[in-house]
């Protein structure tokens, strides 16, 4: 199983590239989707990977995907500058998770 990455920008996909995880670099709308399907038609790959940054690029797009697919798992990540609202981030997944708002 692979790892994926699609982010905004080159620093945070040289960062995970030494980790091993591979990934593109997208700035539109158009750009994600390619990509996406590009990943999706991918089998080896188990874990996609988006930046805060693409996930507010079309964040209806991406809520779609995860609601969906079944593989591969989609996590969103902090790029290079950090997290804009972590807390919010968790009671987000919190409140969705099991039903309770914090």
């Amino acid at each position: 199983m692979k790892i994926y990455l699609i982010s905004d920008n080159i620093d945070t996909q040289s960062g995970m590239r030494l980790a091993g995880v591979e990934g593109v670099v997208v700035h539109d709308g158009e750009a994600l989707r390619e990509a996406v399907n590009n990943v999706i038609a991918d089998e080896d790959i188990g874990i996609l990977l988006f930046t805060e940054k693409v996930v507010s690029i079309d964040p209806d797009y991406i809520k779609k995907l995860k609601l969906t697919l079944h593989t591969p798992l989609i996590a969103e990540i902090p790029d290079r500058h950090g997290s804009r609202d972590i807390g919010k981030s968790i009671n987000s997944m919190v409140s969705e998770s099991i039903g309770l708002k914090i």
